[in-house]
């Protein structure tokens, strides 16, 4: 029986610890990290005779002197690809993995259309998903959104599903183990300075996305993205480019056209009107380079332009981006939470309607908060802090000079905090537009909750507990 390690005791390492033993593999999963929540996932993935070592990984050279037989390594995203024990592996000539990688090994048979980028991923992936349902096909949303590939790859080996397509959110920690991975459709959303934390540089962290595109059959780009276009111009000549401006561009580089977009109104490509922009609900330029590049995806997959048109018609967006909560009193509140860094928390201030009282922070990231302030002087009217990074942006904005901010400490009294301030604004200016209270954080999660998913359903519990 040939014998597997897994990496990470997350979503995607336990799927893969499953997969793995469904197709006759003997499984060690392994976690360096332990807390009772590790506890309860080892119970139960030692009912399902699987093993599992928690508070370090595996040391593969002291396995490998002792005659261990180690015939695979499979990588959670969450462990660093230049984790030591992952170098190690690799090092020693071991079959070494990501996840994305393990389940394209049972799927590849199967076209995938593959998303990344820095903001837009999900909304993109969310809607092609919706829109090759729409025409009949079983195309299923992973990776990064909804379940772990692996565990659809687990359901097609158990013969519980047979998908027509694979639609991949695929972070950069999702592509960094990727080896064969071969989209038919790749899709590049935006590109901005995130997760340097853990890539270190702009250029490596860019190099690890472009690997998707560079293994896909189809390159799609989106063609208001000045970083894209500089640098994807010459690297993909036969890529397809989206526009959303009015008046069409007719190329961004030599060999570089862009050949769909919006026109008089319309949704075209390569000269066919597909549906009337009208159609679309969601707010926001961005929201509409999003549209452009799934109907892309849709077109070259051959999907006709009446599904296409009912689905982006339905299409209701994704939870945690800029979702709307409620009306409180004529006072809307939006649900922005997946905003975890500055460029998204600035295109969130762009699209509602102003003025705004934004509710931000959590654990910073790196990145450049010029643009975000910019937008905040124009559109805010106050701004409460939270979390680890409320002294930071308090410095920021006081230098910035933006006066009007308090440190709230928590989401709990941050909302609070808004829904009175925007009532107070309301009784003085009656006259006044009513007052947006947005949640965009601009920051990760992880200070004060276990994911940006977790953060956004308090804030939304918290909106409709108003009264």
């Amino acid at each position: 029986m040939p014998q597997a390690y897994v990496l990470g005791l997350g979503q995607s390492g336990i799927s893969a610890a499953k997969l793995l033993k469904a197709d006759g593999w003997q499984v060690i999963v392994s976690d360096s990290s332990t807390s009772p929540s590790l506890e309860q996932r080892k119970l139960a993935l030692e009912s399902a005779g699987i093993v599992v070592e928690l508070g370090a990984f595996p040391d593969f050279a002291k396995l490998v002197s002792l005659g261990q037989v180690v015939d695979l390594v499979a990588v959670s995203p969450g462990v660093p690809w230049d984790c030591e024990q992952v170098k190690q592996a690799r090092s020693l000539g071991l079959d070494t993995v990501g996840e994305i990688e393990l389940a394209w090994r049972y799927l590849k048979n199967i076209p995938w259309v593959g998303i990344t980028g820095t903001n837009g991923k999900t909304t993109v992936t969310a809607l092609t998903a919706a829109i090759f349902q729409a025409a009949g096909l079983k195309a299923i949303a992973c990776g990064n959104i909804g379940l772990p590939a692996c565990e659809i790859a687990l359901q097609v080996l158990n013969q519980q599903i047979q998908p027509d397509w694979i639609i991949a959110e695929l972070s950069s920690y999702q592509i960094e183990s990727i080896q064969t991975v071969k989209p038919k459709i790749g899709i590049w959303t935006t590109f901005t300075p995130d997760h340097l934390n853990r890539h270190y540089t702009l250029e490596a962290y860019r190099n690890i996305k472009a690997s998707l595109l560079e293994h896909s059959e189809h390159v799609v780009l989106n063609g208001n993205d000045p970083y894209l276009v500089n640098f994807g111009a010459a690297m993909w000549p036969k890529a397809i480019w989206t526009e959303i401006d009015e008046q069409m561009v007719e190329a961004i580089a030599d060999g570089a056209c862009i050949d769909h977009g919006i026109d008089q109104g319309w949704v075209k490509f390569r000269g066919e009107n597909i549906f009337p922009i009208a159609h679309w609900h969601l707010l926001g330029k961005h929201n509409q380079q999003n549209l452009l590049l799934a109907v892309v995806a849709a077109k070259l997959a051959g999907i006709s332009s009446a599904h296409i048109d009912r689905a982006i018609s339905d299409f209701q967006g994704v939870p945690h981006r800029l979702e709307h909560i409620r009306r409180y009193q004529g006072i809307a509140f939006v649900n922005d939470s997946k905003a975890t860094n500055y460029d998204a928390a600035e295109v969130g201030l762009r699209a509602v309607s102003a003025p705004v009282i934004l509710i931000a922070g959590g654990q910073p990231k790196q990145g450049d908060p010029k643009s975000w302030l910019e937008q905040i002087h124009q559109r805010a009217i106050a701004v409460l802090l939270i979390g680890e990074a409320a002294p930071l942006f308090a410095e920021m904005l006081r230098d910035a000079g933006f006066k009007n901010y308090q440190i709230a400490k928590t989401l709990d009294i941050a909302v609070k905090q808004a829904a009175n301030i925007a009532h107070q604004r309301a009784h003085n200016h009656p006259s006044q537009p009513l007052p947006t209270v947005l949640f965009s954080p601009a920051c990760a999660s992880f200070d004060q909750f276990a994911n940006f998913e977790q953060r956004g359903d308090r804030f939304r519990q918290l909106c409709q507990e108003l009264s």
